[in-house]
């Protein structure tokens, strides 16, 4: 099964995230899948715009970091890649073993394809809007903000706790979405937003009721339908350019660079050898319950 589902209604290209079971959890075949599904409807005259959501209980949990961090079984690479390269998975697991030798080149060049993966909602000449239900976080938060609108329900979760320990946001977009001030509120602390919270500060469009999310963004992907695709590619290019000359790709290199040094600090190796003693939950677990998981919103003095 497919997991990454494409379909077509009217002028509205559906590409959903589908693998529920692990909350949507990023693989490089998902990025994959992801990356071919935006082109296809990039390339589709008859697709005027994209809705990119996921299935089950939320949006997406960020990277299946499972078996990386527990350091068990082969990493998910590409299937054809040739032995040797950045994506052969038994590369990409020797360069992510404490007891080995960190290769900073390897680990960029197999994440800044990840983030090429998720730049091409970014760079899709047509509107991508992103819909939000439950929880998106951790690399999760790269689609959506690499995505144009984000609707995402009132009582959703949105953030990037691995700023905690053992990452860094590789397309680098809180900035960009919510300002200098703000995303180092965020970052400095790994805090998340709530659905509402989010729409406060200006990360999302809109932040309707969790029953009322699918019909909000029916509307507003229908509305963004009746427009020219030519006019609609000529708006995003150009509310694009000012991103672009901010220094925004230099700004995802540094990112990308910090993700995997942040993975080899003394930090990062306890954080691993605590998930492959006793799971990568429990290590999250430890990470974050001294936050207590809580939002910016908490915080009023």
């Amino acid at each position: 099964m497919s997991v990454v589902q494409y379909a077509v209604s009217g002028r509205v290209a559906r590409i959903t995230l589908n693998r529920p079971e692990r909350g949507n959890g990023i693989t490089r075949g998902l990025l994959t899948q992801l990356e071919r599904a935006v082109e296809r409807a990039d390339l589709d005259p008859g697709v005027s715009v994209l809705l990119l959501s996921g299935n089950g209980k939320g949006f997406c949990g960020g990277y299946d970091l499972v078996q990386s961090a527990e350091g068990q079984g082969q990493l998910d690479g590409e299937a054809d890649a040739p032995a040797g390269s950045p994506l052969d998975p038994e590369v990409m697991r020797a360069n992510h073993d404490p007891s080995g030798v960190w290769d900073p080149t390897v680990d960029y060049a197999m994440m800044s394809r990840n983030v090429r993966a998720f730049m091409s909602l970014f760079h899709c000449g047509k509107p991508v809007v992103c819909k939000v239900h439950g929880f998106c976080v951790a690399g999760g938060t790269d689609m959506a903000l690499c995505s144009d609108l984000l609707v995402i329900a009132a009582d959703a979760k949105i953030g990037y706790p691995p700023a905690r320990v053992w990452g860094s946001p590789t397309t680098s977009m809180w900035a960009y979405r919510l300002g200098t001030q703000r995303a180092k509120r965020l970052l400095f602390t790994g805090d998340s937003l709530s659905g509402a919270e989010a729409a406060e500060w200006g990360l999302a469009i809109e932040a309707p009721a969790a029953s009322e999310l699918d019909a909000c963004v029916e509307a507003l992907v229908s509305r963004i339908a009746r427009m020219p695709v030519n006019q609609l590619r000529m708006m995003k290019l150009l509310v694009n350019q000012s991103l672009y000359a901010q220094g925004l790709h230099a700004t995802q290199v540094l990112g990308t660079v910090f993700d995997g040094m942040a993975r080899h600090t003394p930090e990062g190796y306890a954080f691993q050898g605590l998930a492959a003693r006793e799971g990568f939950r429990a290590a999250v677990r430890d990470r974050d319950e001294g936050f207590g998981d809580l939002g910016p919103s908490t915080f009023k003095g």
